[in-house]
């Protein structure tokens, strides 16, 4: 089979269910049932929610387990450029000829009952993990958790919840503590959890669920702590100091994400990797589109010389305060952001932490997706805000505006969606 032969699958499975967005688990479980339940074939699992950070700490703790010679299964969404980066085996995406395999399986064997595209893409990851060899698979919820597709696995090894903060309430709750309790759903009798930095509110939900169902909780600030040293990262955990590099991945709060990571490592038994793998995978860790500075390409030339451009594919406030904190006031370079936003993300909560320190803001559609946000709502809420902004068509005709206003060198952060982000790669490829 070609890209071409699991595109057409894809776009079929895309018809099954009305709703993009249904959370349920029932539709799933009928479908592993008559694929012999795949679910049940698994590697020992690491299952991660929260709102933010679960791409980078898994991606740090995949890095630290291959440092360390373990064969390692990922499944993460949503993708970039491919959807098969969805289903990454040892760091690579599953080929396409086993990636249409496993999807025209699971499409036959749902013979053509409604599904959601989420569900069933998730039960053909699940064929795709339980047919080959790994000494651990790292499970990244899609959204929330208790009802989320990937919350079928009985027991996990372990679990964790990086920092929960507001989006998709629609589907999770207006209130804090009701998104921290759907997910709380992937927590487990007798399973640790290991959590990022909460909110109180937050936490209070999270322990609430793990009390009910004996749940061993990790606290952060309690039971771990990640600091940045001197250019070093220290974690404590277990009356142990661990020395180590600060993680590859950019931002301050990666250090809190690499502290995660780390302890989730050392919770392993005997999958735990060497101190010195710990080390080796926190230097080498990548995740595209997260803070990722584009060095070269058609995008980063229509900027004048010794620019910078980078990409984020952050959408929420939390993510938005957290690219604010990136930001180096130190830096003469004027900072303009190009914003590309979908209809249902906060983009006056994620702009406002920025908009101290932008000049400008270049707002685009996300291409390809009914949900884009309508730019010229984004540039009211920019000016709402104090922030020069303008309509642009596209990426490369915002960046071309920018260069034009400005001969000198400049600072370009692209954010707002992880659709935008993949947009972007494969323009700039």
């Amino acid at each position: 089979m070609t890209n071409a032969d699991s595109d057409l699958i894809l776009d079929r499975l895309q018809a099954l269910h009305p709703k993009a967005i249904d959370l349920s688990l029932g539709r799933l479980e009928r479908l592993l049932d008559a694929l012999d339940h795949p679910e049940r074939r698994l590697a020992p699992v690491v299952h991660i929610a929260g709102t933010n950070g679960k791409g980078s700490t898994l991606a740090m703790l995949d890095s630290m387990l291959r440092a360390d010679q373990r064969r390692v299964q990922r499944y993460i969404s949503p993708h970039l450029v491919r959807f098969a980066e969805r289903i990454l085996l040892d760091g690579e995406p599953i080929d396409e000829p086993a990636f249409a395999d496993v999807l025209d399986r699971a499409e036959r064997a749902n013979r053509g009952e409604s599904i959601t595209f989420f569900e069933i893409t998730t039960a053909a990851a699940f064929l795709a993990f339980a047919e080959r060899h790994a000494d651990i698979l790292l499970l990244e919820t899609g959204l929330g958790g208790r009802l989320d597709a990937t919350n079928v696995i009985d027991r996990p090894l372990l679990t964790l919840i990086t920092p929960v903060s507001y989006d998709h309430q629609a589907f999770l709750g207006d209130r804090l503590e009701q998104i921290a309790g759907e997910k709380a759903g992937i927590l487990k009798p007798g399973v640790p959890c290991a959590l990022g930095p909460q909110r109180s509110e937050a936490l209070s939900a999270i322990q609430a669920r793990a009390d009910a169902i004996g749940a061993p909780l990790l606290l952060h600030g309690r039971d771990w702590h990640a600091d940045h040293v001197s250019d070093r990262l220290v974690v404590r955990f277990r009356d142990e100091d661990l020395d180590l590099p600060l993680p590859a991945l950019r931002g301050e709060h990666q250090i809190e994400n690499a502290g995660l990571a780390v302890v989730a490592a050392l919770m392993l038994g005997k999958l735990s990797p060497s101190r010195e793998a710990i080390a080796e995978g926190l230097e080498k860790a990548r995740w595209p589109g997260r803070l990722e500075r584009l060095i070269r390409g058609p995008l980063h030339d229509l900027l004048p010389e010794r620019s910078a451009l980078w990409l984020d594919g952050g959408h929420n406030p939390a993510a938005g305060e957290a690219l604010a904190a990136f930001i180096d006031t130190a830096d003469p370079r004027p900072l303009h952001l190009v914003v590309g936003m979908i209809n249902t993300k906060d983009s006056q909560g994620f702009l406002a932490p920025m908009a101290p320190f932008a000049e400008t803001l270049h707002a685009v559609p996300v291409p390809d997706e009914q949900a884009s946000r309508d730019p010229s709502e984004v540039v009211q809420e920019a000016h709402d805000l104090g922030l020069a902004a303008v309509v642009s068509d596209d990426v490369p005709t915002a960046l071309s505006s920018i260069a034009e206003q400005s001969s000198s060198p400049v600072r370009v952060l692209i954010c707002g969606s992880l659709y935008l982000a993949g947009h972007v790669l494969r323009a700039n490829s």
